[in-house]
């Protein structure tokens, strides 16, 4: 299946090839357990994953070691996925702003970051 997504202004538009999403992954690290975000399970490799448009729009957080790069909007703030140092251009993508999914009602599997990163 293609889904498409992007931020709440649409500035950050990315489409991505996978199976039918029927499970997410929810993170309890001090970010993630701050931003709420709902997560693909799976990561999607670049050449799956396109980012549309709105490359220069983004922002980049790091925090702690520094191996993950979440990506942030920098006119909504809002966060569309991440990627890591250790594997940069496989993304992870916060499924709140997939076009037609309902994260909430998919299969959440809790990810206990928190203590194991």
């Amino acid at each position: 299946m293609k889904y498409t997504g992007s931020c709440h202004c649409k500035a950050v538009q990315f489409e991505f090839e996978s199976e039918q999403i029927t499970e997410a992954l929810q993170c309890n690290c001090f970010v993630c357990i701050r931003k709420n975000a709902i997560m693909s399970k799976q990561s999607f490799t670049s050449d799956v994953f396109l980012l549309l448009s709105g490359k220069a729009q983004l922002s980049t957080y790091h925090w702690g070691d520094c191996d993950v790069n979440h990506y942030f909007c920098k006119v909504c703030g809002i966060y569309p996925f991440h990627d890591t140092t250790y594997e940069p251009g496989t993304y992870r993508v916060n499924l709140g702003c997939v076009d037609g999914l309902e994260p909430r009602l998919l299969s959440i599997i809790e990810f206990d970051g928190k203590n194991q990163l």
